[in-house]
């Protein structure tokens, strides 16, 4: 492990037994001790590029103070400009930021950007509250408008300050004002989620060992044959689901500890969104919790999801919500599988400038489009068992299709991703174009079928008036 990983590893394991102390805390304390413990994490492992942060915090408090209505627009304009500037400052003779800064910058973007959509969705609430003079249905609204002292607690909460998961300021508020948090689910559900990190990690460690990246950019590994080349990006693959396992789980289990993100099931909370009903609980009936709003992976199903589409559903779940909800929406194309590719491209720059981002994502949209075509042509032709074939085939595929990907991810560099992806003859993308093509062909088959059948009726019919 890399010393950035252990110091990664030291604050979620300190996270845990820090955030069961903050139950016993009241609102005001639990806020500013929220804070100071956030901004301890940020200075120690940032020092002068904490900066960055407080500087795009305040250009968000400014935009909402100036200008409300268009504060979504201007603030994800805003905090994707300072992202391009953060990472050239080299470029301007700064000095170059830490991976820790990177991470608080990367999770306070997405923050900033959502608070904006919140604070005009409570303006736009209160003025049709005025002209139809009855509440608000919205549910997870704001109250009130936050104050900058909000905004600077919200953004520097220690919870999940480096590793996420990403949160609503309404989720923020709401835990502040927990009535009874010592009462709430904290123990079980947190052993619960920690009860297979070991594993993980294990798994990590020793796969990584035998595998390493390194590798891959090597002479001698091209010299290898086709197909343990072909296994080396699903062990890769491997090595990265297992890395981000076990830190979101761990992530997940910090929130869990300190209470945030917890509410009835009966509100149907969403990961990232929070409850998305209004609950009323029966008081004859107890209130079972759950901490669905801070869940950032489903482990089981990234694994063994059917599609590509799936896939990213259950990865990195509260920044897809974030992306579901700001970026899918305001997309200038009406198309899915167009819309899906320009939202990849917005988290590819989110993710950074390395043009293996990039390549990676931009695979997803033609992935998905070879997934629909075939799923349109082919598996709605077939019987149970013959679809049940489909769908085995289906996610073989669509693990390999994320191993590929994976590949770009990892290696950042535009030639080394290429090279590796040219070593296994492009193969996974060569099959997605394949499929569509298949697609397209049956379609005009399936079309000529229904206009030879419609025509054949019509003769018929005049058959049979003439006779």
């Amino acid at each position: 492990m890399s010393p950035e990983e252990l110091v990664y590893l030291g604050i979620l394991g300190a996270s845990i037994p820090v955030g069961f102390l903050f139950r016993y805390l009241s609102p005001p304390v639990k806020q500013g001790a929220a804070l100071l413990l956030g901004l301890i994490i940020s200075i120690a492992t940032c020092g002068i590029h904490t900066l960055h942060s407080f500087f795009t915090v305040l250009g968000t408090w400014l935009i909402i103070k100036i200008n409300w209505r268009s504060a979504p627009a201007l603030s994800l304009g805003w905090t994707f400009l300072y992202l391009l500037f953060f990472r050239l400052v080299t470029w301007f003779g700064l000095p170059q930021p830490t991976p820790f800064a990177n991470a608080i910058q990367l999770l306070l973007t997405l923050k900033m950007v959502s608070l904006a959509n919140e604070v005009q969705s409570f303006y736009l609430e209160k003025k049709k509250e005025v002209s139809a003079f009855t509440k608000s249905p919205v549910v997870g609204g704001l109250s009130h408008e936050p104050s900058l002292y909000d905004i600077i607690s919200y953004s520097y909460c220690y919870v999940g300050i480096m590793t996420g998961p990403f949160f609503r300021y309404q989720t923020y508020a709401d835990w502040l004002q927990q009535s009874s948090p010592l009462s709430l689910p904290g123990k079980e559900p947190c052993l619960q989620r920690l009860k297979m990190v070991p594993v993980y990690g294990v798994l990590f460690m020793a796969v990584n060992f035998v595998f390493p990246l390194s590798y891959v950019r090597t002479e001698e590994f091209l010299e290898n044959n086709y197909f343990y080349r072909f296994f080396y990006m699903v062990a890769i693959f491997f090595v990265f689901r297992m890395r981000f396992y076990s830190a979101w789980c761990g992530a997940e289990a910090g929130c869990i500890s300190a209470g945030l993100g917890c509410y009835p099931q009966g509100a149907l909370s969403k990961p990232g969104g929070g409850p998305t009903v209004k609950y009323s609980p029966d008081p004859d009936t107890a209130v079972e919790y759950d901490f669905k709003t801070v869940q950032n992976i489903d482990c089981y199903n990234t694994d063994f999801c059917v599609k590509v589409r799936h896939g990213m559903r259950y990865w990195n779940m509260t920044v897809q919500w974030w992306l579901h909800h700001y970026i899918y929406p305001n997309a200038p194309f009406r198309a899915y599988a167009l819309r899906a590719g320009w939202t990849m491209l917005i988290s590819a720059y989110w993710h950074g400038l390395h043009a293996g981002y990039y390549l990676s994502f931009l695979t997803i949209p033609l992935c998905i489009a070879a997934e629909s075509a075939m799923e349109a042509s082919v598996r709605a032709r077939l019987g149970p068992k013959g679809q049940n074939i489909f769908d085995w085939i289906h996610w073989f595929l669509k693990m390999r299709a994320y191993d590929c990907m994976c590949m770009g991810f990892v290696l950042l560099k535009a030639s080394d991703t290429v090279n590796y992806w040219s070593s296994i003859y492009f193969i996974i993308h060569i099959i997605a174009i394949v499929c569509i093509g298949i697609g397209q062909m049956m379609k005009g088959g399936k079309k000529r079928e229904r206009r030879d059948g419609a025509e054949g009726e019509k003769q018929d019919v005049v058959r049979e008036k003439a006779e």
